[in-house]
């Protein structure tokens, strides 16, 4: 048997050269060609399992495409029927779905959460819908400690006892805290269990098929295995492991969702379209909020909000396995599943986009991404020159930069990752998360005394930077060292 012959990296080597090509892109198309090499690469590098990928244009789906292996332990190959782990593009479907009830004028964005539902602890009333859409309200997350799976009541119970993290708009917080609220209030307006799921009518409207809730405790027909490298130390190859995931009820208006690339790009048409939203609902949901002091987010209703000069892009990524950008003035949008966390597929997505925007040429982070992935992150310094020679405004966007640092960071490249966080610290001197970054990348680099430094740094320019605080203690270093 196969499994006897060869190892897994090699199978799935094997699997992803050889690919699995549906009717839709077998005739010959310079475009789809392209995507096919810049796929079998990346699946290649970053050994990736399995990969689905489906881009639309003007209404209409021009490329899908499947490769590699669902499933390493029987083992079978991906088809275009087999359904994705989605995980945190479900709060795109969430975003949607409360502009659906602005809407009907049963849901105002700016009105405080307390608006909708009773009970809430004192500093959680005045936070607005908003707020919580765009990760802004600095409540307390419930699924962070221990329990949540076995006992979803008392993690509940006790984050509404924790204090708050930061004053409501203050600046930006991952936090599923802010999705099960959202959960409640939409619910709430339309008579259901506080826990139901929410993005039905959108399967429905979109002709979704294949598209559904459910996690590991599940049996989800064609649904992909899950899988990830784990680290003993950034350094390492990795070891493949098994993921087994559980979203409990009220996790489930963030994460939770299962579906399939063609499934999501109906989806994404529906919304272009306009059968989910009229234009102006549109509009504030790919509008990113402002916090208290001006400056903009990069997330609008349950979306990322990607501004460029040209080629605005909107939308989602899911567990770093799963992808999802629309561009709104050019009427495309790419989606692309795996099911590998750590594979990142967002940072395929521009490269994929541009091969079906005439005159889209890369910019800022998917420019250096491209530059460095051709000639060596050691040439970084190099490639930042070329492209400012090319084009004297170059500067990537900050939160893109640091995403993409960590991103790095994470899935076994930490030289990789200091490069571009360093460079972030380069263009950005003046911001503490800069620099807090820079630290994180030196000490997973094994430096201690450079990760001290920055962290220091960091704490000089953003003094409420708990994180580098936490570290310095860990690292047994005070904030403030003694002169002399």
């Amino acid at each position: 048997m196969i499994r006897r012959t060869i190892g897994w990296s090699a199978l799935i080597l094997a699997l992803t050269l050889a690919g699995t090509v549906p009717a839709l892109a077998r005739a010959s198309d310079p475009r789809a060609d392209q995507v096919d090499a810049l796929v079998r690469r990346a699946m290649a590098d970053r050994r990736i399992p399995g990969l689905q990928i489906a881009v639309v244009r003007d209404g209409k789906v021009v490329l899908a495409r499947d490769y590699g292996l669902a499933n390493l332990q029987t083992p079978v190959a991906v088809t275009d029927q087999t359904v994705f782990s989605i995980n945190s593009i479900t709060k795109a479907f969430t975003g949607v779905a409360a502009m659906r009830e602005v809407e009907t004028g049963r849901l105002d964005l700016a009105k405080p959460v307390s608006a909708y539902l009773d009970g809430l602890p004192e500093a959680w009333r005045g936070v607005t819908i908003r707020q919580l859409l765009s990760h802004t309200s600095g409540l307390p997350d419930f699924t962070r400690g221990t329990g949540v799976d076995e006992d979803e009541a008392a993690a509940w119970n006790a984050a509404l006892a924790r204090p708050v993290n930061f004053p409501a708009g203050e600046r930006f917080e991952y936090c599923q805290t802010n999705y099960a609220l959202i959960q409640k209030v939409i619910n709430g307006l339309n008579g259901r269990p506080e826990n139901a799921t929410l993005a039905q009518d959108q399967f429905r409207l979109a002709g979704m098929g294949h598209t559904g809730f459910g996690d590991g405790r599940d049996v989800i027909p064609g649904k992909a295995a899950s899988y990830r490298y784990a680290f003993a130390k950034p350094t390492d190859p990795g070891q493949l492991r098994s993921v087994y995931e559980v979203f409990t009820p009220l996790h489930r208006a963030a994460s939770g969702m299962n579906s399939t690339a063609t499934d999501m790009a109906d989806w994404m048409i529906a919304v272009l379209d306009g059968r989910l939203l009229g234009p102006s609902a549109r509009k504030t949901l790919w509008t990113p909020v402002a916090y208290n002091d001006g400056r903009l987010g990069q997330w609008g209703m349950g979306w990322t909000v990607l501004n460029r000069p040209e080629h605005r892009a909107v939308g989602m990524t899911g567990g770093s396995r799963a992808a999802m950008f629309v561009y709104p003035e050019d009427g495309v949008g790419v989606v692309i599943l795996t099911n590998l966390s750590g594979s990142a597929p967002e940072d395929l997505v521009d490269e994929v986009a541009a091969a079906f925007i005439p005159g889209m040429k890369l910019t800022g982070v998917a420019a250096l991404r491209a530059g460095l992935e051709a000639r060596g992150f050691d040439n970084l310094p190099t490639v930042v020159a070329e492209l400012r020679r090319q084009d004297p405004d170059f500067k990537p966007e900050e939160g893109e930069l640091n995403d993409w640092g960590y991103r790095l960071l994470t899935t076994g490249k930490p030289q990789a990752a200091l490069s571009v966080l360093k460079l972030g610290a380069e263009l950005y001197p003046a911001s503490g998360n800069a620099f807090d970054s820079v630290a994180e990348a030196y000490a997973a680099n094994g430096d201690k005394v450079r990760a001290i430094e920055n962290y220091r740094r960091s704490l000089q320019l953003d003094p409420k930077n708990t994180n580098a605080t936490r570290r310095l203690e860990t690292l047994g270093a005070p904030a403030n060292p003694s002169p002399g």
